[in-house]
């Protein structure tokens, strides 16, 4: 069975109607065909914070109402994503950050892919670009790559 990281990039797109939505719906709903199994979807609980964030800036611009936003909350909480804690990630995610030159949160995300083994699935494309060239580009994937 697959093991995917998804970062909150891919999580909005669930909930935001935009470019490569469809892509993420895929990554996050699969449904078992066959003999093909729904991969086990992996996180930071810093998924739900930057979500919130992102759900707090629709509402402040106003497309959506507060019972939208809590029920964005709602849903992504009741998606099935094993969080692992942040403090248990944090020294891993900046000595990423410091190789890398990416953020520590974005770090958070691949230091879960690394220590899982997983693949990290990511709507952020100059994220993504960044790991190409460096020793995690078998580690991240763009949500849009084919």
């Amino acid at each position: 069975m697959s093991r995917l990281v998804v970062d909150a990039s891919v999580v909005a797109k669930l909930y935001f109607p935009e470019t490569l939505s469809d892509r993420a719906e895929s990554v996050l709903l699969a449904r078992t065909r066959g003999r093909v199994r729904r991969p086990t979807l992996l996180a930071p609980d810093l998924l739900y914070a930057e979500l919130a964030n992102v759900v707090w800036k629709r509402r402040r611009r106003g497309d959506i109402d507060m019972e939208e936003a809590r029920s964005v909350i709602d849903e992504a909480l009741a998606l099935p994503i094993v969080a692992f804690p942040s403090v248990e990630l944090s020294a891993r995610a900046l000595e990423l950050a410091m190789e890398t030159d990416r953020s520590v949160y974005d770090c958070l995300y691949l230091a879960v892919a690394i220590a899982e083994r997983a693949t990290l699935v990511t709507a952020d494309e100059r994220f993504a670009n960044a790991l190409q060239d460096g020793p995690f580009a078998g580690r991240v994937r763009w949500i849009g790559q084919d």
